[in-house]
């Protein structure tokens, strides 16, 4: 929870209530299965870990699961499209696939196979590498981004480079490159890049200069909102009234989890859905007082894939103690 208000207090826990196209054979009762991912790529990212990466299937995507071999080893968020195998033997090479999994519960067919070779661990390594240097970058259309910067030295070898967006880590490439693309970027928003190295024993270099850079085209927010926002007040038996919000989330690249409430104009609560996050329309609810009479004005909005926050839904009007408008 973050900036609430002295007099607004959390009460309630979140009740769940229930990225580019389809496809795949049909399952023969509501729908079609999730496509098998494509753009699927594999890197090792240290002697223990390998790096995988995919292109988002589409809307309605719970989580992606990632199987070494013919055995699962990672579950993903829907909105993530990334994740590091651990645990993993060093010098050794490894088969990976992705599957999709939809809010439906049906699984999709396997990626195509990627491999990856882990390379010699590195006997005693403690230093890490050095940082890397000269970052620079460009926008490539209006949801993409060209990064490029200079090695980074390591007593061994740089296995990995590792791109934060923000405080996320968004992308990884070979140690053996110096140039990235990072796609999946909303239109008018400004971003801000780093970029880490890491050897073959995981020791991680410290992050490097920071770009900022602001995509072109514009982008006002609304196909990024929550849609059919409501609000209403309760009066529970011990006289105390609380806000009861509801909305469907925004179809997105990926699962949103955390929403950021508006009270009377200014952020009030964050919420973040731990587990699974809502399949389709979501609620919540939290303390507003005592007194009755008590007009209030509440948006809500969510934090998009990107790492960034979407557009504000529809403002709605309640009054504690009052009828709620049909």
């Amino acid at each position: 929870m973050r900036g609430v208000p002295v007099s607004l207090c959390l009460c309630a826990t979140l009740v769940l209530v229930g990225s580019c196209g389809w496809g795949g054979p049909d399952d023969g009762e509501s729908g079609r299965l999730p496509a098998a991912p494509v753009g699927v790529t594999a890197a090792a990212g240290s002697a223990t870990s390998v790096h995988v990466m995919w292109n988002a299937v589409g809307t309605g995507i719970e989580r992606y699961e990632v199987y070494r071999g013919t055995t699962k080893v990672r579950d993903v968020p829907g909105s993530q499209h990334m994740v590091d195998v651990t645990r993993l033997r060093p010098g050794t090479p490894y088969v990976l696939t992705v599957r999709a999994r939809d809010t439906e519960g049906r699984l999709g067919p396997p990626s195509r196979e990627v491999r990856a070779t882990t390379p010699a661990a590195a006997a005693a390594d403690r230093s890490a590498p050095t940082r890397p240097g000269e970052l620079r970058g460009r926008t490539a259309g209006s949801r993409a981004v060209q990064l490029s910067w200079a090695a980074s030295a390591d007593d061994r070898d740089v296995v990995s480079y590792t791109i934060y967006q923000g405080g996320t880590k968004i992308h990884s490439v070979g140690g053996n490159q110096t140039a990235a693309v990072v796609t999946g970027l909303r239109p008018g928003t400004r971003y801000s890049f780093t970029v880490r190295a890491r050897d073959a024993a995981d020791n991680l270099s410290p992050a490097g200069d920071t770009v900022r850079l602001t995509t072109p085209g514009t982008d006002d927010g609304r196909d990024t909102a929550p849609t059919d926002f409501r609000a209403s007040t309760r009066r529970q038996a011990d006289g105390a009234y609380y806000l009861d919000l509801s909305w469907t989330p925004p179809r997105t690249d990926g699962v949103v989890t955390e929403y950021l409430v508006h009270l009377d104009g200014r952020a009030a609560t964050s919420l973040v859905f731990g587990g699974a996050p809502p399949r389709g329309r979501a609620t919540y609810g939290f303390y507003l007082g005592r007194e009755a009479g008590e007009r209030h004005r509440v948006r809500i909005r969510a934090r998009l894939p990107d790492g960034t926050w979407g557009g504000l839904s529809a403002e709605r009007s309640v009054t504690t103690g009052a009828p709620t408008a049909p």
